[in-house]
């Protein structure tokens, strides 16, 4: 089973540019949607008139190699990756246009 997660975009084409920025590819686009795909991480954003911005969107990697060069490609960083002893993962976050969280992370 395979599956898409949506969010509503007020800023439609400048959140799918920073996905893309990131190493997403498009997947599929429709009328008012463009759904992107990362690995085999699906998500689409859909032109509304409000903005979903809860919860994170997270993007796991394979090694601490691949978390350091998506933080290395972000335009505007913020905190540099760091191990969570909580959680056993390196990790980094980061902010797309809209304010969503969005994490960097592999599992150790």
């Amino acid at each position: 089973m395979d599956g898409i997660v949506f969010f509503a975009t007020e800023r439609h084409d400048e959140v799918v540019r920073f996905y893309r920025d990131l190493g997403a590819a498009v997947w599929r686009e429709q009328p008012d949607c463009t759904i992107l795909e990362a690995g085999g991480f699906r998500f689409g954003f859909c032109a509304r008139d409000h903005a979903d911005t809860e919860g994170i969107v997270t993007f796991v990697f394979e090694d601490r190699a691949g978390v350091d060069a998506a933080y290395e490609s972000l335009a505007d960083p913020g905190d540099p990756p760091a191990f969570n002893d909580t959680y056993d993962i390196y990790q980094c976050f980061a902010t797309d246009p809209e304010g969503r969280t969005v994490e960097f992370q592999t599992f150790e």
